[in-house]
């Protein structure tokens, strides 16, 4: 079986913009301007958000692109992975913050369940107390 995602698709991409070029154009300067154009954070630190954000949207060619030009810059192995790491963290931390989501979505489609303690409080009534909900990522 052939792989699925291979460097050689990325020769196609022409082709996209060829399809579509004023979106293309746009996107392209858009890029442009985040990585070129502003240098309020510098570019070895855009190019390791780059790598992080790219192993949450799981593209390969991402990855790959990014991780490269971040090694050119002089970044580290160990830069990478703690920074995929602080990606995986929050990414899990937002995922137990929206089960909150979850257990209001049950409580209101029928109630508790018998062996079930109160229910989670809501947003107004933390609102009430004077706090916001807190984010665990």
């Amino acid at each position: 079986m052939d792989a699925y995602y291979k460097p050689a698709n990325l020769e196609r991409i022409p082709e996209l913009i060829g399809l579509a070029p004023k979106a293309a154009d746009s996107f392209l300067k858009f890029e442009n301007d985040v990585y070129q154009a502003s240098n309020v954070v510098p570019l070895k630190t855009k190019e390791l958000i780059a790598v992080a954000v790219a192993h949450v949207t799981g593209c390969p060619y991402c990855i790959d692109n990014h991780v490269r030009k971040y090694r050119k810059l002089g970044g580290t192995r160990e830069e990478i992975v703690e920074a995929v790491l602080v990606a995986a963290s929050t990414r899990a931390g937002a995922v137990l913050s929206h089960a909150t989501h979850a257990l209001i979505a049950y409580e209101r489609s029928g109630g508790l369940p018998e062996n079930a303690s109160s229910p989670v409080e809501s947003e107004a009534s933390t609102a009430q107390k004077g706090g916001e909900p807190e984010c665990l990522c």
